[in-house]
């Protein structure tokens, strides 16, 4: 199954149509889409405006592939689960968000283990035709390493000792 989620804030028509338009000449691939405040709703794959994290979870859970914006929760969900992740930033310049802090994260994230990234509707449709051969992440942790924690220990306690 393919999971396409736009996040919880804005809606991503030119993603979700894109992939819309790539599932009608698929009818055999399950796709699932989250789509946010849609102006466009898709005409080929079940979706959803919104879906409950626990709901989001599951279906990332049970996602071969994973297509979302270059929102990090999204990411770092789809690392520590190993899933390989499509991301397309979206475009201030085409009015899908407030800047282009998503082209700044999609080029950080290029090349990282797990993480394929899709600049345009052509390359979309290209990692979705390749879908069975996008190797996952590597291991990853949502909790913080031993001494990250030592260190911001040392740093708070530090701090509170020069406010005394």
């Amino acid at each position: 199954m393919i999971f396409v989620t736009v996040g919880t804030q804005l809606a991503f028509d030119r993603m979700v149509s894109a992939v819309d338009r790539w599932a009608a000449a698929q009818p055999g691939v399950n796709v699932f889409a989250q789509v946010g405040p849609a102006r466009e709703r898709p005409q080929h794959i079940p979706h959803a405006d919104f879906l409950t994290p626990a709901r989001a979870n599951s279906l990332m859970r049970q996602a071969a592939l994973i297509v979302a914006h270059a929102g990090m929760g999204t990411v770092l969900t789809a690392l520590e689960l190993r899933k390989p992740i499509v991301i397309m930033p979206r475009l201030a310049s085409l009015g899908e968000h407030r800047n282009e802090h998503q082209m700044a994260t999609a080029r950080w994230l290029q090349g990282r283990p797990g993480v394929h990234v899709a600049w345009n509707e052509a390359g979309l449709l290209d990692l979705l035709d390749r879908r069975d051969t996008l190797p996952g992440g590597e291991v990853f942790s949502s909790v913080a390493s031993g001494p990250l924690v030592d260190k911001l220990r040392a740093v708070v306690q530090d701090t509170l000792k020069g406010r005394r």
